[in-house]
């Protein structure tokens, strides 16, 4: 099969569109035929490394996908018909939920899989989704309505469940509520507003470019603040909530917590599923003891609210911003668009 891949980790140069093995479903697994991807800013992490990162090499980056079913391991499956348990079959075109739980510890069996004690994320720990084929449990296989786009199913896949579990699971968002979320233009922010709004929220959206500000009201923000022109935006969410203070902030970029804190009314919540501007930073723990604040992280979905968020985006409610496809062979260019934060709303992959 085709696919891009890294021996070895470094910048976009490391990444090399070649031929690979095709893999082999193991009982209880399907190949899936991709014909997109998505990148994720994941993807970069990893080509770059960390400390402590193990892979097994070469590695294929990728954690969102959407194709058909062109194998289904035969063991646990009715000889008869060929079909799963939750009726998938040869043909049946799917997206991954790249949320890797194991199916036996503890927390898998409450149905908290994304509190797995051997948890995985495709395309983090295991090969991923820059290839022609991957193999992955059916379990993690939601089956599309015919003819839905796999672009945007393959874009929504990750950033909606792992939005849904933080806005709802998480942080409890009610209608009437005032979320306010810090950043316009990545794919979980764009996934958040989207939700927020569907749940009944007012979004105000902080943001330093005004392009990417314009497109995320087009989603349904209702505030925007450009904290290139207002360094200190907690100002700006004071007065636009009259004062009053924002009950949720999204925060995933770690960097503007003590902002963040600081626009939260008594009893608010901060919600972050990532930290994109640096893992470490101080805040001033009197506003977090003094307002009664909470700091909810969460990472991903479990796979009852992977199947509750597709259904919403299948049936068209919401939707992921996408922004441009590339071929599966310029990998290296899409991935450079992500890193330079080009982009607004998802990059996906033609394959």
């Amino acid at each position: 099969m085709k696919t891009v891949l890294f021996h070895q980790h470094g910048g976009p140069e490391v990444l090399q569109y070649t031929d690979f093995p095709t893999p082999e479903p193991k009982p209880g697994e399907a190949l899936v035929r991709l014909r997109a991807a998505s990148l994720n800013r994941m993807d970069i992490f990893v080509r770059n490394g960390w400390p402590g990162l193990k892979l097994e090499l070469p590695h294929i980056n990728g954690a969102d996908g959407a194709g058909e079913i062109v194998e289904i391991s035969s063991s646990p499956f009715s000889p008869k018909t060929g079909e799963t348990e939750g009726g998938l079959k040869t043909g049946d075109p799917v997206v991954i939920n790249a949320n890797l739980g194991c199916g036996t510890c503890e927390a898998c069996q409450r149905g908290q899989d994304n509190l797995c004690s051997n948890w995985h994320l495709l395309g983090e720990t295991v090969r991923g989704t820059y290839a022609e084929y991957v193999c992955v449990s059916v379990r993690q296989l939601y089956r599309l309505p015919a003819g839905f786009d796999f672009h945007t199913a393959a874009a929504a896949a990750l950033v909606f469940q792992t939005a849904w579990h933080s806005l709802v699971t998480r942080g409890g968002v009610q209608a009437g509520e005032t979320v306010v979320i810090v950043g316009a233009g990545g794919g979980v922010n764009t996934a958040s507003v989207q939700i927020a709004k569907y749940l009944g929220a007012q979004v105000i959206v902080v943001g330093s470019d005004a392009k990417k500000l314009d497109q995320v009201q087009a989603l349904g923000a209702d505030i925007l603040i450009d904290r290139s022109q207002e360094a200190d935006w907690s100002k700006a969410v004071y007065l636009a909530t009259q004062k009053r203070g924002a009950d949720v902030v999204v925060d995933n970029v770690g960097t503007t917590f003590p902002l963040s804190l600081k626009v939260l009314r008594k009893g608010g919540r901060l919600l972050t599923v990532g930290n994109s501007g640096g893992p470490k930073f101080e805040i001033d723990n009197r506003f977090v003891f003094a307002k009664h604040l909470s700091i909810l992280g969460s990472t991903m979905s479990t796979r009852a609210e992977f199947t509750q968020v597709m259904d919403l985006v299948t049936s068209g409610k919401i939707h992921p911003a996408l922004d441009q496809a590339f071929d599966l062979k310029d990998a290296a260019a899409a991935q450079t668009r992500l890193e330079r934060r080009e982009n607004f709303g998802k990059i996906t992959l033609h394959i």
